[in-house]
């Protein structure tokens, strides 16, 4: 049965740590989960078809990246892999924006690969020679691709995803592969597990760490904070939003609510525009508060030029401590 575009792809499930790797039947193998755009890539059977390169939300994006359009016509026909976009930046690192500014690239999407080239992270399998593999357990789908790019002896933009059963090894990517910008965890999978599209069958850990930084802001009210707003200082000494936290308990908005207060007119994010999430238009109208309390919080390792992209867990007030000990801009404590 040949697999017609577009395909929802398998998810994963968050999960704090890492799960035992397990033997035998139960063994699970771990890859790194990379910050980028999941995408499917299907080449076509006959001649004449256009390659596609789909979303995780099941749109076509192959004018996007006309390189890759181009580099997969040296596949193998009726092929299907499932992986992560990423483009490098001038630095030779993971940068989500650049990736962002080509996913939304028109009329000038060749100017762009030329300038900032994608790359396709695979890391599953699901047809082969107009073969759907869906039913095949991980562990054959993977030697499959394994053989897939050494038979063919792919190179960049093509990129095998690495894979372990080595628990150590396991650790070492979830603890300090995430040091890289564009790497923020790992993604466990059973290697006697079939490919479920739609089902959260996979597992997901991200790195989190805990960290500083300044409340500038809040929704809610002063006697009832909802979500805080959180700042850095940058090299000019202006206050820049870094994240927002998820919405507090009870006792954490009381324990907040006892130390807020009310900005004055000198408050420097007075004029300024927020927006209700990272990448959203959504205004938000925030209560500017007096931007001299310290909050800790946790947050995973995904950040754009020093702004986190996911919500942030609130930890508790630092009293003891100052705008002084609060990381600058930019800096990924």
């Amino acid at each position: 049965m040949v697999l017609r575009p577009p395909v929802e792809p398998m998810l994963a499930r968050a999960r704090e740590s890492l799960p035992p790797l397990g033997a035998g039947s139960g063994q699970m193998a771990v890859q790194p989960k990379f910050d980028g755009f999941r995408a499917l890539i299907f080449t076509p059977l006959r001649e004449g078809d256009p390659v596609l390169l789909q979303t995780r939300g099941g749109a076509f994006m192959q004018d996007r990246f006309p390189e890759l359009a181009a580099a997969a016509r040296g596949l193998p026909a009726g092929l299907v892999l499932d992986g992560e976009l990423a483009v490098l930046d001038h630095y030779n690192q993971l940068s989500f924006t650049a990736l962002q500014r080509r996913a939304t690239a028109g009329r000038n999407a060749r100017a762009l690969a030329a300038e900032m080239p994608a790359h396709f992270i695979a890391f599953d399998v699901l047809q082969r020679d107009g073969q759907e593999l869906l039913d095949e357990p991980f562990a054959r789908r993977r030697e499959v691709l394994e053989a897939l790019f050494a038979n063919h002896r792919l190179v960049p933009p093509w990129t095998l995803c690495p894979s372990t059963t080595d628990a150590v090894v396991a650790d070492e990517w979830l603890h300090e592969w995430t040091d890289v910008p564009g790497v923020e965890g790992v993604v466990v999978k059973s290697l006697a597990g079939r490919y479920r599209p739609g089902v959260r069958g996979w597992t997901k850990v991200r790195r989190r760490n805990t960290t500083e930084a300044i409340i500038g802001g809040i929704t809610g009210s002063l006697h009832r904070p909802l979500v805080l707003l959180l700042g850095r200082y940058d090299t000019a000494g202006r206050l820049r939003l870094v994240g927002k936290t998820t919405p507090l308990q009870p006792g954490q908005a009381q324990e907040v609510a006892d130390h807020l207060t009310a900005a004055g007119p000198d408050h420097p994010w007075t004029g300024v525009r927020f927006t209700a999430s990272w990448n959203s238009r959504t205004p938000l109208e925030p209560v500017l508060v007096a931007p001299a309390l310290v909050a800790e919080f946790s947050a995973d390792v995904s950040q754009d030029h020093g702004v986190w992209r996911h919500p942030l867990r609130y930890e508790r007030l630092r009293l003891d401590a100052t705008e002084a000990d609060v990381p600058p801009v930019g800096d990924r404590q």
